[in-house]
């Protein structure tokens, strides 16, 4: 930590990431970083497993931060039911938790809930498509692996909206899975191009791997100029994809603005006020025309913690 250990530190703050090797959770790291220094008399200690599904793990941190007396505990869990005796625990001391990026089953273990509305991502991303081919097509979706709350919520978003929004709007397919590697990623994507290929106009996929994937399949079959392709989450691929007219969409969190609500939200539940149970970080479509905005621009590029 970058604690000096004077006597001012007056709030201990123990900020709890999914993993640690993703430049997402850098970014997070910088919002909980500006949010301390603004608030002066915060300290941030950040300390998150190297995997994203390492459970045992997280929950070792969570009980080393208990033992130790922090003021609070800002933790995105890794598991939303496995997270819950130990910030139960944690509760049970009087240290509180705020939950980040990703939910928790038991809504009564911890005091407020910071995240992308991923419901809503799904929405704006349907609607992104149905701006892109004027109400009527035939699009594919390539759907996570199941159980991962954030990405389940952007699906349904798309698909709800698609069936009420766009009735002229055809799925295709929007039963094949892929996990968090790009290349498994680009083999499904492959696969749904061959067969659909005479018809298909859009896809939508719902994460960085998946992305990568499928802009590299329809690379592969010389599709970028037929189909139409949204993404969801940022990467300098998707950027470059927006600038020369491979991906028409990307709909975007902000994990800066994630960190720094976290930890502020955290600070006025510690000094007495009252907080909302679940609070949105805000959610953006990057489109070519669009991705020079400084908004726009600030979380396609977000900025990161740096060592």
């Amino acid at each position: 930590t970058d604690s000096t250990g004077t006597a001012s530190t007056k709030y201990r703050i123990a900020v709890i990431p999914k993993g640690t090797s993703h430049d997402f959770w850098l970014s997070v790291r910088h919002g909980a970083e500006t949010a301390a220094k603004e608030l002066g008399n915060v300290e941030v200690i950040w300390k998150g497993t190297q995997k994203e599904g390492d459970k045992e793990g997280q929950i070792q941190i969570l009980d080393s931060f208990i033992v130790q007396g922090v003021d609070g505990i800002c933790l995105a869990p890794i598991d939303r039911d496995a997270m819950v005796p130990v910030v139960t625990r944690a509760r049970d001391r009087k240290i509180p938790t705020v939950v980040f990026d990703s939910g928790l089953s038991d809504t009564t273990a911890y005091v407020s809930y910071v995240a992308t509305d991923n419901y809503k991502g799904g929405v704006m991303a349907a609607r992104r498509m149905g701006k892109l081919l004027d109400g009527q097509g035939d699009v594919i979706m390539l759907r996570y692996q199941a159980g991962s709350q954030s990405t389940e919520n952007r699906e349904k978003g798309f698909l709800e909206t698609l069936a009420k929004e766009f009735p002229n709007i055809n799925v295709l397919s929007q039963n094949q899975r892929a996990t968090s590697n790009s290349n498994e990623a680009k083999l499904k994507s492959n696969s749904m191009l061959l067969k659909y290929k005479s018809e298909l106009e859009g896809v939508f996929t719902v994460c960085e791997p998946h992305n990568k994937g499928m802009l590299a399949a329809l690379e592969d079959n010389k599709l970028t100029s037929k189909v139409k392709f949204v993404a969801f989450d940022s990467s300098p691929r998707m950027i470059e994809g927006l600038a020369n007219d491979t991906v028409h969409g990307v709909v975007l969190q902000d994990p800066v603005n994630m960190g720094y609500i976290a930890v502020k939200t955290m600070i006025a539940h510690l000094n007495g006020e009252s907080v909302d149970k679940r609070i949105s970080t805000g959610e953006y479509v990057a489109t070519a025309q669009n991705m020079d905005e400084p908004k726009i621009a600030s979380v396609l590029n977000p900025k990161k913690h740096a060592p």
